[in-house]
């Protein structure tokens, strides 16, 4: 089979999409950070079903992705990526339009799954058409434009939710996403970028994953409660019954030959699983902080927490460029070290700390961020060879929402039994304060393990060079 070559003009376009679909998502769950307080009060949420706003979508999202990833090697990855555009497009209209918490939550949910299909194939287009010596320039600024969502998201969406209401960000979401929808139709014509074609698919191995993750995070939402613990320990029972089946399956939704025998592969996945584990639920938890207990504004609370992406923004395309010529393990594990040192930080707040303190506390946390994020991924997509490309991409993101949800969980969990399943009002606000301080603690100490997954990856570079080898062996379109 003749080997497809990807003009300059395609690369461009693909990573255009790529990066307003990177900036998509990020810029949607920022917003909604400073948000979710006036969402809680139009539908009188209590603080843990308040987390419900981000784990509905990031649930649906984590239980879809590997499957989709799956998928779109070997049907297709721009088809699926067009498709979950439209749908991610089409759930936030409708989300716009809900006057229910039911129908807000099933929208969230529909987002979900859109965007499963979405980040399953975006980075795997740009590793398709990217050379090895060229990714990590196009992955860091694909990964800069995620931050430009984060950093946006709270001073757009603060303004938004505080001017135009909370209801705009969905509608403007769905807007971008339809132009995503336009050009992937209009600009991308013919190529697929497939890596196998005529592929069996794993339905019972998805299920089970799928299952397994459900339980997981219907558990973090109900512990301390006897079912929570019950739910966790069927998430685990089902995980493993999962990663049996994928053992003796032919067609393995998840082959397990991508961790034995590859470090690089198997410690870069773990170190992005405990770094979202650990600071996915910063916003979340400052952004509660800010306008319950320091009483500002959405539009002020977001103006403060952009201090943090905008320092991703700056330093991850320069982070992905050195991750080219620098082994990315080195990188990677300084910027979770200063993860680790900047939540220490954070654990030691008090309510009187000056803004001026905060801001720099979230400049330090971007700038471990950014050397984190972009050569992590650089390691993870350089590990593998062109066909799984789909199941990797998919799969470092399963491991970012993963952690999500798990982030979620923590502190979902630290909050009910600090504070309880009630609002937060200035009654319970020293035990908020608690359990503020308790999940930085806990997130610091997952950082901290991160760490150690970091370095232990091994040399990044020999290994990607042997995957280029295989796909010029291959010869795969």
């Amino acid at each position: 089979m003749m080997t497809h070559v990807t003009s300059s003009g395609e690369r461009r376009i693909v990573l255009i999409l790529a990066t307003i679909a990177a900036f998509i998502t990020p810029f949607m769950a920022a917003s909604l950070n400073v948000a979710i307080p006036v969402i809680g009060r139009e539908f009188d949420l209590s603080s843990v079903s308040l987390g419900w706003i981000v784990n509905a979508y990031l649930l649906a999202a984590a239980v879809f992705l590997v499957p989709f990833g799956k998928i779109a090697d070997f049907a297709g990855r721009k088809k699926i990526f067009g498709w979950g555009s439209m749908m991610f497009g089409l759930a936030s209209a409708g989300v716009a339009l809900s006057g229910s918490t039911v129908v807000f939550l099933a929208g969230r949910v529909c987002q979900g799954v859109g965007g499963a299909m979405v980040m399953s194939t975006s980075m795997a287009m740009l590793t398709s058409v990217y050379p090895p010596g060229e990714r990590g320039r196009v992955l860091g600024i694909n990964v800069s434009f995620t931050y430009l969502g984060l950093s946006l998201g709270p001073v757009l969406g603060g303004a938004m939710t505080q001017h135009l209401g909370w209801k705009s960000i969905f509608a403007a979401a769905a807007v971008l996403e339809f132009l995503v929808v336009f050009l992937v139709v209009l600009k991308l014509k013919g190529e697929e970028w497939t890596g196998e074609r005529n592929a069996a698919f794993d339905y019972p191995g998805a299920i089970w994953m799928g299952a397994g993750l459900i339980a997981l995070m219907l558990g973090f939402g109900r512990i301390p409660s006897a079912d929570g613990f019950l739910f966790v320990i069927a998430s685990v029972v089902l995980l493993l019954l999962f990663f049996a089946r994928e053992k003796r399956c032919a067609a393995p939704l998840l082959d397990l030959k991508f961790f034995r025998g590859n470090p690089v592969f198997l410690y870069s996945n773990l170190a992005a699983l405990v770094n979202y584990s650990a600071t996915t639920a910063i916003g979340f938890v400052l952004s509660l902080y800010l306008q319950y207990i320091r009483g500002m504004t959405p539009q002020t609370a977001g103006l403060v927490l952009l201090a943090q992406p905008a320092m991703m923004v700056l330093f991850s395309p320069l982070a992905g460029r050195l991750s080219d010529r620098i082994e990315p393990r080195l990188l990677a594990s300084s910027g979770m070290g200063i993860l680790t040192a900047g939540l220490l930080v954070l654990a030691g707040w008090g309510a009187g700390a000056p803004p001026v303190f905060i801001v720099s506390v979230l400049l330090v946390l971007g700038f471990g961020f950014a050397l984190f994020s972009s050569p992590n991924t650089n390691a993870v997509m350089g590990a593998v060879d062109k066909r799984s490309y789909g199941v990797a991409s998919a799969l470092l993101a399963t491991m970012r929402l993963t952690g999500g949800m798990i982030s979620m969980g923590l502190s979902t969990l630290v909050f009910a039994l600090r504070i309880g399943r009630v609002s937060i009002t200035p009654a319970v606000h020293p035990e908020f304060l608690s359990a503020f301080r308790i999940t930085f603690i806990l997130c610091a100490g997952l950082c901290l393990a991160g760490l150690f997954a970091s370095l232990a990856r091994g040399t990044v570079h020999d290994k990607a060079k042997d995957a280029s080898s295989v796909d010029r062996g291959n010869n795969i379109r």
